[in-house]
């Protein structure tokens, strides 16, 4: 794949911000009852080529007003990507590299449902030019995965990766939940053993949520109780870091050097252009400071007629300065490490001064730690990120 190289730099009126770019496939085989993505269960042939070109009138727009950052990282997610074939995915990544430079160490993930891999597949994906997979494993259990409406039994999940690691993947996360339908501590060990036991080079580990507007929001299943759910994250975070997987964020788990660049641009308030149906984006200018801030519009269909176009987006606006605080910080928070705040006055063109009351009314709480050089939550304002995020909203 040929790609063009740049330094970081921000282009008319950009900040020298990192910029990644997010690319959404809308379609999966079935609806999970827990998703509250924007996922479609695909009716007939996929339209591979299509939606590619939608994808690609879709990018040109966003570059339409001069950006010329060099990408820092690429995540296709979805929905369910590896429906996709690798010749699609290697289209789509030729023609972004002529647009945008990539970064030296440029990150590019796919998602991948472990239901629709293919071992030839996964050898197209590696020389289309991904290096870094993130396969949607969910349990190890199968009666917790025919719960959970997942198109893959345990032994495919493990075959999968296999295939994966065959195919010269040297850089893969796996995703699984806990806190799932009458799971007791022991079950959700078990699981999470199972896959430590892979040696993925990172892990995000997360509870289940039964979100609005899905099935199981509407019919909610028997579910652990709070303390239950406690108690498994604390027992899965010593079996993690007793693995050598440190914890850098709230769900997310990485051995050395392995941090997923994609989600840290986000946590750390970085910019990243959305492309595809639904997808988000963000974008920063320095002169004035602005924040603005895009969605696609959902339904595939609707998108594809209008990619290209500003009607393809559902909305556009730009951040209001207040509004950059709580947002700033609802990201950023997310981080073991904390951050400078220095960091946030780059990133959301605000001093930093007037956030120093709820700093220190966090501190008096055991909420935060903050030394000059750097501001983190403490384990207990991991715990109760809410409560210490809502400080960050009053006047």
């Amino acid at each position: 794949m040929p790609t063009r190289q740049g330094a970081d730099h921000g282009g008319p009126g950009r900040p020298a911000v990192p910029l990644s770019l997010y690319v959404h496939f809308p379609w999966c085989v079935q609806k999970c009852p827990y998703c509250d993505f924007n996922s479609h269960p695909l009716r007939g042939a996929l339209p591979e080529d299509a939606y590619v070109d939608a994808l690609l009138r879709d990018l040109d727009f966003e570059l339409a007003e001069g950006e010329r950052r060099p990408l820092i990282s690429i995540f296709m997610g979805g929905g369910t990507p590896s429906l996709f074939s690798d010749r699609s995915i290697g289209r789509l990544l030729e023609q972004v590299s002529r647009r945008l430079s990539f970064s030296k160490d440029i990150e590019i993930t796919l998602e991948a449902n472990p239901g629709t891999a293919e071992a030839g597949h996964f050898r197209g994906y590696r020389a289309a030019g991904v290096n870094r997979l993130s396969m949607g494993i969910q349990s190890l259990d199968d009666a917790q995965l025919k719960r959970l409406g997942r198109i893959h039994d345990a032994a495919e999940a493990v075959q999968a990766y296999a295939s994966a690691r065959d195919a010269g993947f040297d850089n893969i996360n796996l995703d699984l939940m806990y806190a799932l339908p009458q799971q007791e501590l022991a079950g959700a060990l078990a699981d999470l053993d199972g896959l430590i036991a892979l040696q993925p080079e990172h892990l995000s580990w997360y509870q289940l949520t039964l979100e609005p507007n899905t099935a199981f929001g509407a019919n909610p299943p028997p579910v652990p109780d709070d303390d239950t759910g406690w108690a498994m994250q604390e027992a899965g975070q010593q079996r993690l870091a007793a693995a050598g997987y440190a914890q850098y964020e709230i769900s997310a788990y990485a051995r050395g050097g392995r941090q997923a660049r994609h989600n840290r641009n986000y946590w750390e308030f970085g910019d990243y252009l959305g492309i595809g149906a639904g997808a988000h984006g963000k974008s920063t200018v320095a002169r004035p400071f602005a924040i603005r801030r895009r969605a696609r519009h959902k339904h595939p269909r609707h998108y594809q007629q209008h990619a290209g176009g500003a009607a393809a987006l559902q909305t556009q606006q730009s951040v209001p300065a207040a509004e950059r605080p709580f947002e700033f910080m609802m990201n950023a928070l997310r981080l073991n490490e904390g951050f400078a705040p220095a960091l946030y006055t780059t990133r959301t063109g605000l001093v930093w001064d007037p956030l120093t009351p709820a700093v220190q009314a966090a501190q008096r709480r055991g909420l935060l730690e903050a030394d000059g050089q750097t501001v983190r939550p403490t384990a207990l304002g991991r715990r109760y990120l809410n409560g210490l995020l809502q400080l960050f909203l009053e006047p």
